[in-house]
C-alpha cells in the first residue's frame, strides 16, 4: 500500500514540474496579455468619462457561450479566503452549531432557511472543517483545504456546460502547488499521506455529486431550433401584443368588408399560394420522383432474377443426354 502511494505520489509530483514548466514558458504571454486588457480598459474608461451619458453595463450570460470558459492558473493559495485570525474565531467554537453561525459570517451567507444556495454551501464547507479536525491538520493546512474547494467550487459553477475532467485536472494542479517544495510555485505544506486523504475525500464528496452542484448553482441551458429554407424567406418572430393587434385589426376588417358587400354574387380572386404550400408541393413532387426511380430499379431487379430462374428451369427440363458408345450393347 505505501508502495503504490509513493508512486503515485511521483507520478503526480512530475505532472506538477510539467505544469510549472509550461507556466515558465507562458509568463511572457500573460505579461503582454495583461497590457493588451489594461490598454483597453482605459480606452473604454476614457470613453465613459468623456461621454454625457452614463454607460450601461451589459451583463453576458454565461450560457450563451457553447464552450466552457478556460481555468484560472494554480497558484498558492495559502490564508486566501479564510485567514488567520476567522481561523482563530473557528478554533475557539465548541460545538458544531456555533461553527456553522460562524462560519456562515466569515462567507457572508444568508440563512440556510431562506437560501438553498447558501445552505449547500455552508454544508459543504462545514463538512471540510470537520474532515480537516479529524485528519488533524494546522490552522494553515485547513485554510488551505477550504481554499481548495472554494476555488473548484467556482470552477465548477462558472458554466452550465459539463467540465468535470478540466476541473479534476485543476484540482490536482491546485493540490500539488501545496505538497512540492518550489518557490515561488509550490510549497510542501502537506506530506505525503494527507495529500491523498484531502484528494480522496474531494473526489469522495465533491466530484461525487458534481453534477448535483452544476444543476442546483448554474442556470438552466436550451436549445432553442431554427430551420431556414434556401429559397424561402425567414419567418418573422412577433410578439404577443403586435399579434393580438394584427388579430384585432383583421377582425374589425371583415366586419366592415361583410357590411359593404352586397348580396349579389361576388367574384373574390384566388389566394395566392403560400410559402408552406409551395414547400409541400415542393416536397411532395420529389418524393415521387424518388418513388419512380425506386419503382424502376424494383422491376428490373424482379424481371433479372425471372430470367435467371427460367433459364435454370429450362436446363433441368432438358432431358440428360448420354455421350455416344457407353449406352449400347456389344455385340460378338
Amino acid at each position: 500500500m505505501i508502495r503504490r502511494k509513493s508512486s503515485q505520489l511521483q507520478g503526480l509530483k512530475m505532472q506538477s514540474e510539467l505544469v510549472q514548466h509550461y507556466e515558465l514558458r507562458r509568463e511572457p504571454e500573460k505579461d503582454l496579455s495583461s497590457l493588451d486588457e489594461s490598454a483597453t480598459r482605459m480606452g473604454t474608461g476614457v470613453r465613459t468619462e468623456s461621454g454625457t451619458v452614463a454607460s450601461v453595463d451589459v451583463d453576458i450570460d454565461p450560457a450563451a457561450n457553447l464552450f466552457p470558459p478556460p481555468l484560472p492558473q494554480p497558484r498558492i493559495c495559502i490564508w486566501k479566503y479564510l485567514d488567520i485570525h476567522s481561523m482563530h474565531m473557528l478554533e475557539k467554537t465548541a460545538s458544531t452549531e456555533e461553527m456553522r453561525e460562524v462560519l456562515a459570517e466569515l462567507l457572508g451567507l444568508g440563512s440556510p432557511e431562506k437560501s438553498l444556495r447558501d445552505a449547500i454551501t455552508l454544508d459543504l464547507f462545514s463538512h471540510a472543517l470537520i474532515f480537516c479536525r479529524q485528519q488533524g491538520f494546522s490552522l494553515e493546512q485547513t485554510s488551505t483545504a477550504c481554499a481548495l474547494l472554494q476555488d473548484l467550487h467556482k470552477a465548477c459553477i462558472e458554466t452550465p456546460l459539463g467540465n468535470v475532467e478540466e476541473c479534476y485536472r485543476y484540482f490536482t494542479s491546485v493540490l500539488f502547488c501545496h505538497g512540492v517544495r518550489r518557490p515561488p510555485f509550490s510549497i510542501d505544506l502537506f506530506k505525503e499521506e494527507q495529500l491523498l486523504a484531502l484528494a480522496d475525500y474531494v473526489v469522495n464528496t465533491y466530484f461525487r455529486h458534481f453534477k448535483l452542484y452544476k444543476y442546483v448553482f448554474t442556470p438552466q441551458v436550451r436549445l432553442d431550433l431554427s430551420l431556414t429554407y434556401m429559397g424561402l424567406k425567414a419567418p418573422s418572430l412577433w410578439s404577443e401584443d403586435e399579434t393580438e393587434k394584427e388579430k384585432g385589426g383583421e377582425v374589425e376588417q371583415q366586419a366592415v368588408i361583410a357590411q359593404e358587400v352586397e348580396p349579389e354574387t361576388v367574384v373574390q380572386p384566388e389566394p395566392e399560394p403560400s410559402q408552406v404550400s409551395i414547400l409541400r408541393a415542393y416536397i411532395k413532387t420529389q418524393m415521387n420522383k424518388e418513388l419512380r426511380q425506386l419503382q424502376q430499379l424494383v422491376e428490373e431487379r424482379l424481371k433479372a432474377s425471372e430470367e435467371r430462374l427460367s433459364s435454370k428451369l429450362t436446363t433441368l427440363e432438358r432431358p440428360l443426354q448420354l455421350p455416344p458408345g457407353k449406352g449400347k450393347n456389344k455385340t460378338k
